[in-house]
């Protein structure tokens, strides 16, 4: 697996966009930068990180048998693979909070940007972003976040965790096109934070409400009941969830 080390740079997933336009990428090929000045999230969200202390990477992934329609499978698999590798780190209380975000004691510990490549009703490659916060001490204004110091007391060589989670990747990738997609749906299901919670929700015009999560639809939309309209599926943007 080849792993391009860079000092400073805007945004490894845009990196690896554009290098993959200029250059036929090695399968697996990841860049992982000592700073990332404009990391992205979902729908244009940025994820800040510190010099030297958070793990901020992308990966290049070819794929030959993930349809369109299982696409959302590879969130599924990034997200059981950061549950795992950190399982193997030992931190505790690690929970799934929809759509791509890591939790450890209801706090953000990280986050994943998934940006597939489709031709016809296949999809051919995805650039896979991660964002984990490994040795922070604090986080100016941020009171939702964590990390993997905050939860241990420990310091951690970040190729040393950059090697694990890259591995647990690998692996629930390899089970995806393997067909297990129905089974990593339900795996990534029983790990949602506060499934079957009853929480507090806000749409895109600020009304609150009160919502169960139940799951996820095979598309990767949130299943929500409410005492209103039953279940309903809400695609991300459309809702937050309110700590």
């Amino acid at each position: 697996m080849k792993i391009i080390k860079l000092s400073a740079i805007d945004s490894t997933n845009s990196y690896l966009k554009e290098l993959s336009k200029k250059e036929d990428l090695e399968d697996g090929l990841i860049v992982v930068a000592k700073a990332q000045t404009n990391g992205r999230g979902q729908l244009g969200s940025t994820w800040q990180s510190e010099v030297e202390k958070s793990l901020t990477f992308s990966m290049f992934k070819r794929f030959s048998k993930v349809s369109i329609s299982q696409q959302s499978g590879i969130t599924f698999a990034v997200s059981l693979a950061l549950k795992t590798a950190l399982d193997r780190l030992q931190i505790q209380e690690i929970a799934i909070k929809w759509p791509n975000d890591i939790m450890s004691y209801q706090k953000k510990l990280a986050g994943i940007l998934v940006e597939n490549q489709v031709q016809g009703a296949q999809l051919t490659n995805s650039v896979i972003g991660v964002g984990l916060n490994v040795n922070e001490a604090k986080f100016s204004g941020l009171p939702q976040a964590t990390s993997m110091f905050l939860s241990t007391g420990q310091t951690y060589n970040l190729d040393e965790v950059l090697a694990v989670v890259s591995e647990a990747v690998l692996k629930q990738l390899k089970r995806l096109e393997a067909g297990s997609f129905l089974l990593m749906k339900e795996e990534y299901e029983e790990t949602l934070f506060r499934k079957n919670e009853i929480m507090v929700f806000e749409d895109v015009v600020g009304r609150r409400f009160n919502g169960i999560v139940r799951g996820v639809a095979e598309t990767g939309e949130l299943l929500l009941e409410t005492e209103a309209d039953g279940v309903q599926r809400f695609q991300h943007k459309e809702i937050k969830m309110l700590f």
